[in-house]
């Protein structure tokens, strides 16, 4: 009879051992941190590796020190210019210090996630349509920036955010087309003023010069034949000096 209140006592004794064990041991990953709390209050930041805990008079919070990728859902922004847009990002961050993570908000994520999306839509709305569409990397840029500084505190590092997609209304759309079109129409008419203007000085400038000369006349009247003897034209036109009208009998010059 005593040898088996022996066996039961020991029996659980082991029991408990095991138990005491199993709640006391903690095995934490290479980027795992554990937040200690004692009776309370804090004690301190272990890991990783193997820590040991108090059961009922220690309790630890685990913390994931790698990069989060963190899906900002689509926002509705103003922007400057009075267009609505539904803009996306992405935002990469890690946890720097475990102990601020835990003690300084109540769940960093969501309060991450909220801060973003209220910064987006901020930072968004001081820039134009054409800046959201062309100058991506510099609103990345304020928007990590911002976001850095705020969640300093929280022991949090921003390291980028990426806007995905600007979304714009289908009308709006069609309006840009046309705007852009009206554009490439009046660059192209641009810039055949600007041939007819530099064509014009340049015939300008040629007739000053061979008003000087006259023999520069008469080369130009030869390569103009030769231009319309080239092509196989049944009529050629031969362009008469007037000044040689008075050598011909039956002919006057004009006065």
């Amino acid at each position: 009879m005593d040898i088996i209140f022996d066996f039961g006592f020991f029996g659980l004794l082991a029991i408990f051992v095991i138990v005491f064990l199993a709640s006391a041991i903690k095995i934490l990953r290479e980027y795992e941190r554990a937040v200690v709390f004692t009776l309370g209050r804090f004690t301190g930041t272990k890991g990783p590796g193997l820590i040991i805990l108090i059961p009922g008079i220690q309790q630890m919070v685990r913390v994931d020190l790698r990069t989060i990728v963190l899906d900002v859902p689509k926002q509705d922004v103003i922007s400057k210019d009075n267009v609505s847009v539904n803009v996306s990002a992405v935002i990469y961050f890690r946890v720097l210090d475990a102990e601020k993570a835990t003690i300084q908000v109540e769940n960093f994520m969501s309060a991450t996630s909220e801060l973003a999306q209220t910064t987006l839509r901020a930072v968004l709305g001081k820039h134009e349509l054409d800046e959201m569409l062309a100058d991506r990397d510099k609103l990345n840029d304020d928007i990590q920036e911002i976001l850095d500084s705020q969640t300093e505190a929280w022991g949090i590092k921003v390291a980028n955010v990426e806007i995905k997609h600007v979304d714009i209304a289908e009308s709006m759309i069609r309006a840009i087309a046309r705007q852009a079109e009206a554009e490439r129409e009046r660059r192209a008419k641009v810039i055949n003023a600007e041939g007819e203007q530099q064509a014009a000085a340049k015939l300008l400038e040629a007739a000053e010069i061979m008003a000087k000369d006259p023999g520069a006349m008469q080369l130009r009247y030869l390569s103009s034949l030769n231009f319309i003897a080239g092509d196989k034209n049944s009529t050629i036109v031969f362009p008469f000096p007037m000044e040689l009208a008075s050598m011909v009998p039956g002919m006057k010059k004009d006065k």
